[in-house]
């Protein structure tokens, strides 16, 4: 390895470099202005705990989860952190070795251990109990706030102290196995979510169900999730390969769902641990196969009848979907294959970055795509008919010989991925979505403002630095959609720099504030902001 190369690898080192925390609040330097109707605390999660004793995490997605906050108030930014003390946590902690596995990470027995035991962890691996490593998202349910990922497991953290208040797990409320850490909040403050459920609960399905948003209990006897309440099922189209999906769509009447050809293999994951091989080796992309769009009505439960279908894509985030004029128009980031996950495995994050690009050259960039599913069709239309009557895209979508209808999308943008939007106007049309803009390697560079309307973009960027996914907080007088800040937090590989949140104005897309952070700041996934009054 060259001498430039060692060095752009310690750099990048960073990315994997075991956080800290800073549980107590950290006043930041604030240069520039910020809104003074700006109040609140940003929340963010991700993996942030690489290494334990003389054991690592072989996936960046395996790392323990770290959570941080930035909280505005009267025009200052206080900084904090802490991992969450989740039972992973605890039990890797207490053993000084990473004892519970990831999905990226198998975990065997301590080879000191006898053959009884030996024999006892293959037995409950057979069906796995997963970590509760909760390291993607923070997400409500009711007035609680949980760190999740996409287990049956969530751990209920306090917003402001960022303490860990217990875990819950989803199978004691629904029959579910796994659930997204990506729901939807409608205006009056419910929570919509989708789960599948494998094992132990019957015929295998795809489960949508609602959380009040009274659901909290004053009296903390029980959590949010004791009033959930399932608005239906979807059987699986393969009962043994379910379909993985990350997030998914919502409109003012429809939940839109992507059973795409990215699968889950059930037999290999319940062999996985026999094998020698971890869960996230049991997800395979099928390239022939196509994609169903399944539309259900939120009030009904009912599925919408029409068979909506695609070619074979890859997709984990949905930006926003939408009703005009009898259809529903969904927009969503797709790859043309699964090589995403396999990029984040460390030892190829290790690589030199122009070995990187270079065996990554092929890889697929995400691309921002719109479909639009006709919701009304005439029985005495003829086949071959494209039934999209919106002047405003070029997707399609052709009625079939058999009643089928084949849907091909439009293309919006390239390269932007971790996709944010003015929340009010989630399920409604909608012009403007940001995100980080994503090159030739897993290192997001800018931060994106795109307009779907004139299809153009704008970005902010500074050298040296990684900003996480955008998030946009609306001014409380805004008029139009774009008025109001984004925010972001930026590290730097170059350790003369020191990590900030920057602020900028969502419309002009310039800087209007940083608030520079005296500590380590590790690299996060996903999060909230909070409004003061609403915790």
């Amino acid at each position: 390895m060259s001498a430039s190369a060692q060095l752009q690898l310690s750099m990048l080192s960073f990315f994997w470099r075991n956080g800290v925390e800073t549980p107590e609040p950290l006043k930041a330097d604030v240069t520039g202005s910020i809104p003074p109707w700006l109040q609140g605390t940003l929340l963010r999660n991700g993996p942030g705990l690489f290494s334990v004793g003389n054991t690592s995490y072989k996936h960046w997605f395996d790392g323990m989860a770290l959570i941080h906050s930035f909280t505005f108030k009267d025009g200052d930014v206080f900084y904090k952190s802490k991992f969450l003390k989740s039972e992973t946590y605890k039990k890797n902690i207490a053993a000084n070795r990473i004892v519970v596995s990831e999905f990226g990470t198998m975990v065997y027995p301590d080879p000191c251990k006898n053959i009884f035991s030996k024999a006892f962890s293959y037995l409950m691996n057979a069906i796995p109990d997963f970590t509760d490593n909760n390291l993607i998202n923070i997400i409500r349910y009711g007035k609680d706030y949980y760190a999740s990922s996409e287990v049956n497991y969530i751990n209920q953290i306090d917003p402001l102290t960022l303490d860990t208040l217990g875990r819950t797990n989803y199978r004691n409320h629904i029959a579910i196995n796994l659930a997204t850490a990506h729901p939807h909040y409608d205006e009056e403050g419910n929570t919509y979510n989708m789960g599948t459920a494998i094992m132990n609960f019957g015929k295998p399905k795809y489960v949508i169900f609602k959380v009040p948003a009274n659901a909290t209990d004053k009296e903390k006897k029980k959590p949010a999730l004791g009033n959930v309440e399932q608005i239906c099922s979807i059987p699986f189209r393969s009962t043994l390969y379910p379909s993985y999906f990350h997030s998914f769509g919502m409109t003012e009447n429809y939940i839109v769902f992507v059973e795409q050809a990215f699968k889950l293999d059930i037999l290999k994951l319940a062999t996985a641990y026999f094998r020698d091989v971890n869960w996230g080796s049991c997800l395979k992309f099928d390239k022939d196969d196509i994609t169903l769009i399944h539309l259900v009505s939120r009030k009904t439960g009912k599925t919408v009848n029409a068979k909506y279908y695609a070619d074979a894509f890859v997709v984990f985030h949905h930006i926003n979907a939408y009703e005009e004029d009898s259809h529903v128009v969904f927009d969503l980031i797709t790859y043309q294959d699964s090589n995403l996950y396999d990029m984040f495995y460390i030892h190829n994050m290790k690589q030199d970055v122009d070995k990187f690009i270079e065996t990554n050259k092929d890889f697929s960039r995400p691309t921002c795509q719109r479909f639009v599913l006709p919701l009304n069709v005439d029985k005495e239309t003829p086949p071959d008919t494209n039934l999209v009557r919106l002047q405003d895209t070029t997707a399609k979508a052709m009625l079939k010989q058999d009643g089928s209808i084949y849907c091909t999308p439009d293309t919006i943008f390239e390269g932007l991925e971790l996709p944010g939007i003015n929340y009010k106007f989630n399920s409604k049309k909608y012009r403007y979505f940001y995100g980080t803009r994503v090159e030739w390697s897993p290192y997001p560079s800018k931060i994106a403002k795109v307009d779907i309307a004139t299809r153009t973009h704008q970005v902010w960027i500074e050298e040296e630095c990684y900003p996480s996914e955008p998030v946009f907080v609306a001014s409380p007088d805004a008029a139009e959609e774009d008025d109001g800040v984004i925010l972001s937090s930026v590290v730097s590989f170059n350790p003369q720099k020191p990590p900030f949140l920057v602020v900028l104005d969502a419309k002009s897309f310039k800087e209007i504030a940083r608030a520079t952070i005296d500590t380590a700041v590790h690299m996060d996934l996903h999060g909230l902001f909070i409004h003061d009054n609403s915790t």
